[in-house]
């Protein structure tokens, strides 16, 4: 076992010595004072160095361990202050003072014993010397790394961390303090982890920064440089005010846009070229210079050749089709009367195609786009909320750009192409303005010939721009905008309508995406009507077209593995291809008891059933109605109860059913519901309730119910009665002064269906109870 040793102690306030190190250190009183006691006690005529006890000195405490240190040398430093070089042998555990000779303070010192070196201590230090030579190699210290690999011991290792910059006095002395070696390569490896990391990411900025810097300096002097070899070769500056003036005055503009871009030319070239002005102007003049001012497409005259065009994308939507038509024919006969101005006043259109989705509107823009052979920019409109979207930024704001219909004309490339504003009503507004009312201007072709954007501040005339709009819901469009355009419905499709577009367009389509022949995949009509009527209930087609990119998918794999030559997709192969059928007609089920009738409604994303479930129970007199839903239609379930009550007699009602509580209630409560058109239905269904007559399960109705008993008239008769037929309804009751929208409705449709104007109330229930016989009062 290793003696204890008596040493006089040098305490140093600002350094931690670790064994192994090589300090040189300045000598005070007592630092003097030991070197001079450790001389003292060598035996005498031996010429050895003399050793220290070297401690940290703690200002709360007295210091647990040390290094015994030799004395190297005793001399001074470059500014002549007294010092000594000393060298760390060892750590040792500081015992209780001792006598000695000398001034100094001399403590007992104790070998701190070795810690057995495993294979875990092993693996440690091979961790922390890949730390630290990471570290190293981002500082490009060599020969430190070369150092560092060829110690082999981990405690030498460990103990070269008294060197570490990045370990604060208080990490080191707990170094120090860690007689064992795997603890104190522990402790290491999360100091230096935490530092190298940070010290990674402080290098790439710093990097990066330096890059910056370097590629900025290189362009000035690049650009310095090419500024005189231009200006000794005649050139000019590139993109300077010289330049810009000579581009102005070389461009096609209209006076007062030239006129406005000189201005800015003249305050460009008064301004300094690194002025933050500067660049502003210069955007500013490119984006002037490249929107096409006198630039116009030809108009198609051909009446009949565009007809054919919109014939050939599209299957159906005759309306449309004819306001198009019109629109070329007033065009065609003002060109061969002369009576086409360029930029014309009023001489533009807009239309607003209102629909549920998947019905063709925007794919509708680009048809007629191509049919009058203009060009065709589309404006999504969905969600923005900001009116500097539509009518640009001032320049005074950093990143100022032109709005959304500035920027559209620069792309579109002339001055009268179709511009598609899609989802209009999805236009919202906040604190930054209403884009709805930005679009009044736009759009109002008695305004729009002088559109004045905020970036450009200068008239654009947009009146020869054929703005087609769309939009799912009418009513969240603002009235004030919807008084602008035009408005042209598209209600959605027949299943025959469904089919034809799924052979003629939807299937060819897929087909070429699945990388599939006519000759190797085939659908039937029947298996087109089975999807249509059963897989999808959707006023368009894109559940259709998905299913059918399924089937051919599922067909391309079969092919593929060389399982078949050629699939035929029949309605017995769908399930395998599709799945099964996700709908069924289900109103008999649920009209099979009484209280409860289908009524038929339109939403977002077309027509759709409406199930109206009632039921009476013992309790407080009143009426309870759920379903989510909206002012209206708890008012009309009012209504209807209220008529109910009054005409109980004569519909054979006892009155005291009416003492009972009530309940109303519509299905499906997570969506909301709102809407004049569900009264005849709520009465139909409390008649039902109360007398015992299950309601027709075949039978759908809409309208508005008056307390004398009148039926209103409602909207969207066209999307009910598609909602009916996908359904699986045969009769219908609409409102007797909707009689005249029945035109609107394609043949095929009412001959699929028994439709029924009526103008009373008892009309409906005359013919949608089922007979009585054998059917007892559920009141009772």
């Amino acid at each position: 076992m290793t003696q204890n040793l008596s040493l006089p102690v040098v305490f140093l306030h600002d350094t931690v010595v670790l064994p192994g190190m090589v300090v040189p250190i300045e000598l005070d009183d007592s630092a003097r004072a030991a070197i001079d006691a450790a001389r003292l006690a060598q035996d005498p005529g031996t010429d050895g160095p003399a050793r220290v006890l070297v401690a940290p000195r703690l200002e709360d405490r007295y210091a647990t361990h040390g290094v015994v240190a030799v004395v190297d040398k005793v001399g001074r430093f470059a500014g002549g202050k007294p010092a000594a070089v000393l060298r760390a042998e060892r750590r040792v555990a500081i015992g209780a003072g001792v006598s000695g000779p000398g001034a100094a303070l001399w403590v007992e010192a104790e070998p701190v014993p070795a810690t057995p070196v495993t294979d875990d201590v092993r693996e440690l230090a091979e961790q922390y010397r890949a730390l630290v030579v990471a570290i190293l190699e981002r500082r490009e210290a060599w020969q430190v790394i070369e150092n560092v690999r060829r110690i082999t011991e981990p405690d030498a290792l460990a103990d070269t961390s008294g060197y570490a910059p990045y370990l604060s006095d208080d990490q080191k002395r707990q170094v120090l303090e860690t007689p064992d070696v795997g603890d104190r390569l522990r402790l290491l490896l999360e100091w230096t982890a935490a530092y190298d990391t940070e010290d990674e990411v402080t290098d790439k900025i710093s990097q990066d920064v330096r890059e910056g810097l370097e590629k900025s300096q290189r362009e000035f002097v690049l650009r310095q440089q090419l500024a005189a070899i231009r200006k000794e070769l005649g050139e000019g500056e590139p993109e300077g005010s010289e330049d810009y003036r000579e581009r102005v005055e070389a461009a096609d503009l209209p006076e007062h846009v030239r006129e406005a871009a000189l201005r800015e030319v003249g305050k460009l070239e008064r301004a300094s070229d690194q002025a933050p002005e500067a660049g502003y102007i210069r955007t500013w003049l490119d984006t002037v210079l490249e929107l096409p001012w006198h630039v116009r497409t030809k108009d198609s005259t051909d009446v009949a050749a565009a007809r054919a065009v919109l014939d050939a994308d599209h299957h159906g939507l005759g309306e449309v089709k004819e306001r198009i038509t019109e629109y070329l024919a007033v065009r065609a006969r003002r060109a061969e009367r002369g009576l086409e101005v360029v930029g014309g006043r009023g001489s533009g259109a807009v239309i607003l195609l209102a629909g549920p989705p998947g019905v063709g509107k925007t794919s509708l823009g680009e048809s007629v786009a191509r049919t009058l052979g203009r060009k065709f920019v589309r404006v999504a409109l969905g969600g923005v909320r900001d009116e500097a979207e539509i009518r640009g930024h001032r320049r005074t704001y950093v990143g100022a750009l032109p709005g959304r219909i500035v920027r559209a004309m620069k792309e579109a490339g002339s001055m009268n192409p179709v511009v598609l504003l899609d989802e209009v009503d999805k236009v919202g507004a906040d604190y930054r303005g209403d884009p709805a009312a930005a679009l009044l201007e736009v759009l109002d072709p008695a305004q729009n010939h002088t559109f004045r954007d905020h970036y450009l501040e200068l008239d654009l005339d947009l009146s020869d721009v054929l703005f087609v709009a769309t939009a799912n819901v009418v009513e969240q469009i603002p009235s004030a905008l919807l008084d602008r355009m035009e408005l042209v419905t598209i209600d959605g499709y027949t299943e025959d309508d469904k089919v034809a577009i799924a052979r003629d367009f939807l299937v060819p389509r897929q087909l070429e995406r699945a990388a599939l022949g006519a000759d190797e995949v085939t659908v039937s009509d029947d298996a087109l009507g089975e999807l249509a009527a059963n897989y999808t209930r959707e006023a368009g087609v894109r559940q259709l077209e998905r299913l059918l990119a399924k089937a051919f998918r599922k067909a391309a794999t079969r092919l593929a593995t060389g399982d078949v030559d050629r699939v035929d997709i029949d309605r017995d192969g769908l399930k395998d291809l599709v799945g099964r059928p996700r709908f069924t007609p289900d109103s008999h089920e649920r009209t099979d008891v009484p209280g409860v009738a289908t009524g038929l409604a339109v939403t977002g994303l077309g027509g759709d059933v409406l199930y109206v479930e009632t039921s009476v129970s013992d309790g407080t007199a009143g009426l309870t109605v759920t379903g989510q839903l909206g002012d209206v239609m708890k008012e009309s379930a009012s209504i209807a109860l209220s008529w109910v009550r009054a005409h109980a007699d004569e519909l054979g009602l006892d009155p005291a059913s009416f003492d009972k509580a009530i309940h109303v209630h519509f299905p499906a409560g997570a969506i909301p519901k709102d809407g004049p058109s569900a009264g005849v239905t709520m009465v139909t269904a409390l008649v039902s309730l109360l007398t015992g007559r299950p309601v027709r399960s075949d039978v759908g109705m809409t309208g508005e119910v008056t307390l004398s008993g009148r039926v209103l008239p409602i909207g969207g008769v066209k999307q009910k009665l598609l909602a009916a037929q996908r359904a699986g309804l045969t009769t219908v009751f609409v409102p007797e002064r909707n009689r005249a929208d029945l035109d609107d409705v394609p043949a095929e449709l009412l001959s699929a269906l028994d439709v029924r104007p009526v103008g009373r109330v008892t009309d409906i229930l005359a013919e949608a109870l089922e007979a009585a016989a054998g059917a007892h009062s559920t009141a009772a």
